[in-house]
């Protein structure tokens, strides 16, 4: 039996299925990411993401600088507790009545959005790493660094950045 396909211009059976089995295994590897937070240069971007760095803040309100539109009202932030603003990729959370803290909502794992505040820490999903209301820091891993903080100031009943 031949390997040859019929047909001038062809190429073999076997030259055919290495390279789908090669596009196969590259897509498998690049879905499992490094799983290490070093992947990342710095300024939130990674490598593997062409080095574009992730977006931030939106058309509405300045990412820094205070001024802008408010993020939260005092009232929509329990204490404990924090609430996700998707727009602008920030958590803002009350870890005690009166004291306002923000981080980034990108967990530093492998750079998903968190997705929820609940039992004092903040809570991404995608690989179940949880941070602290207070300060950001890793309460429970894969991830190793802590949130980025975002300073804001409370302007009113309003929450800021500042």
């Amino acid at each position: 039996m031949s390997d040859e396909l019929t047909g001038p211009g062809t190429q073999t059976r076997r030259a055919l299925l290495t390279g789908a089995g090669a596009i196969g295994a590259s897509v498998v590897l690049a879905a499992c990411g490094t799983g290490d937070d070093d992947a990342l240069d710095g300024t939130g971007s990674s490598p593997s993401a062409g080095g574009a760095p992730a977006p931030s803040g939106s058309a509405s309100a300045p990412a820094e600088g205070g001024g802008g539109a408010a993020l939260a009202k005092k009232s929509e932030i329990p204490v404990g507790g924090g609430k996700i603003i998707q727009d602008q990729q920030i958590v803002v959370t009350q870890p005690t009545e009166g004291q306002f803290k923000a981080f980034s909502s990108i967990c530093t794992h492998q750079q998903c959005p968190v997705t929820g505040v609940d039992g004092g820490t903040i809570n991404c999903s995608c690989h179940f790493s949880k941070f602290s209301v207070a300060d950001g820091s890793v309460k429970g891993g894969p991830a190793t660094k802590p949130l980025p903080e975002k300073k804001v100031t409370v302007e009113g009943d309003n929450i800021v950045l500042a």
